[in-house]
């Protein structure tokens, strides 16, 4: 490892340990990531962006540390924020090893634990969410990837999953004339049709970006989870998503979650619902055919 002296410089001014070695880490299509080595002897991993929206870091630094507080509960291991400001997050690095299915297991018990964990509502209930941060300019209340994330909180799942999760997208995708009339028609009517789909819940702890790349298998067969979306929600979004972009070892995550906190009957038939949110936000950031994907998805819930 060489040292980039910016960088060093940068991470020294918030941790207040010398850094003495950097190297880039390959992997991230927003941020630059790189690798520190402090003279404590620990390693720590840093992603800046030099011109990162609105309380994008403190966002994902708040939805880690949200995660972290249902670890010792048996909940599942969020990685250790060290350091976080607008331009950059310093968190704990996090020795990666091959998924095993004991590690498997026991992420699917422990996922279930961070779901029962609860959340105090459909959202996130953030003071200010829907005022503005001055100049007249709306409040962001998280973010998926590069695109803003509606948190305000309803009263029910259906309803959150409707106006939060399916109609900001389906405009943004309708304004930028990436998705088809009658392909947004499709999913506007099957999104509607949640509180005959979905059993009621109460709200999970979510951590609501849950593919295969936020899921990083450490040696000691532990999983620890990075970026997160994190929010109250129906726990099922979790478990979709896993299962939309596929995982290691999933079907041992799977078996694992339901001894744990068996899940209502049908769930299995549902993901393809839930896949409806993460389907659509990529098509925002990168069109190709997501759009018409969801399309033929929600066909099969009307």
């Amino acid at each position: 490892m060489a040292r980039q002296p910016v960088v060093a410089g940068r991470a020294e001014q918030l941790l207040g340990s010398a850094v003495v070695a950097t190297a880039p880490v390959a992997g991230g299509d927003i941020a630059t990531a790189v690798k520190l080595r402090l003279s404590s002897g620990r390693t720590a991993f840093l992603k800046t962006l030099s011109t990162a929206p609105p309380r994008f870091f403190a966002h994902e630094a708040a939805g880690l540390r949200w995660l972290a507080e249902a670890t010792p509960s048996g909940g599942v291991a969020a990685a250790e924020v060290l350091a976080v400001d607008t331009d950059c997050l310093i968190l704990d690095w996090v020795e990666t090893a091959r998924p095993s299915a004991e590690a498997a297991g026991a992420f699917g018990r422990a996922l279930a634990a961070t779901h029962a964990y609860g959340a105090p509502c459909f959202g996130l209930d953030v003071e200010g969410s829907g005022g503005s941060t001055g100049g007249g300019a709306p409040r962001v209340e998280g973010y998926i990837g590069r695109l803003p994330l509606p948190n305000r909180p309803l009263p029910s799942w259906a309803e959150f999953h409707a106006e939060r999760r399916i109609a900001p997208y389906l405009k943004v995708l309708r304004d930028k004339d990436i998705i088809s009339a009658e392909d947004a028609a499709t999913i506007e009517t099957a999104a509607a049709r949640g509180p005959s789909i979905v059993p009621i819940e109460p709200p999970a702890r979510l951590h609501g970006d849950l593919w295969n790349g936020n899921v990083l298998w450490a040696a000691g067969d532990r999983v620890v989870v990075i970026d997160p979306a994190a929010y109250g929600g129906h726990r099922e979004v979790d478990l979709a998503m896993l299962a939309l972009f596929g995982l290691p070892q999933l079907p041992q995550v799977m078996a694992a979650y339901h001894e744990a906190t068996p899940l209502a009957d049908g769930w299995e038939e549902r993901l393809g619902y839930h896949q409806l949110f993460p389907l659509l936000v990529h098509a925002c950031l990168f069109g190709g055919q997501y759009g018409a994907r969801a399309a033929r998805v929600a066909q099969r819930y009307l």
